[in-house]
């Protein structure tokens, strides 16, 4: 009696999005993570040039050694602006991935719901019709017993 849920290849499709949705959420998030790390490496960087070049100037330096000092430090900020840039770029993926997966899931658990109550029809008509036979029975001796009874 157990008849194949009908939307079997729809529930199959919405769990292999899901899974997809959910391995491209955690690839964006390392993503995130990472460029993050770089930017914080960055700045740690700069600081810590930053410290040398005012220790080396505090003890004397002459202004070529300043000025390698400084056009470094302006690179170092364009690195760190360029990969603040990225990190905004990465948060605004991990959103739309976040979505994606949110809206993977909502399908997911529609299909899943739907399955089972599929599922539950299935159990209760096999309980109906177990019932049926089981009063047909019951009604199939009583009626034997009662001719029994009368040809006595």
């Amino acid at each position: 009696m157990s008849e194949s849920f009908p939307l079997q290849t729809l529930l199959n499709l919405a769990q292999s999005k899901n899974d997809a949705a959910t391995r491209r959420l955690g690839l964006l998030n390392k993503q995130e993570h990472d460029a993050q790390a770089q930017l914080e490496m960055l700045h740690q960087y700069r600081r810590e040039y930053q410290d040398r070049m005012q220790s080396a100037s505090r003890d004397g330096m002459n202004p070529a050694l300043l000025k390698n000092f400084q056009e470094f430090i302006y690179k170092l900020d364009a690195a760190i602006a360029q990969q603040a840039k990225v990190v905004e770029q990465n948060r605004l993926s991990v959103q739309n991935g976040r979505n994606d997966f949110n809206h993977a899931q909502r399908k997911l658990k529609s299909f899943d719901t739907l399955q089972q109550r599929h599922t539950e029809a299935q159990i209760k008509a096999q309980i109906k019709q177990e019932q049926r036979i089981a009063d047909e029975h019951t009604g199939r001796m009583s009626a034997y017993k009662a001719l029994d009874t009368e040809n006595k």
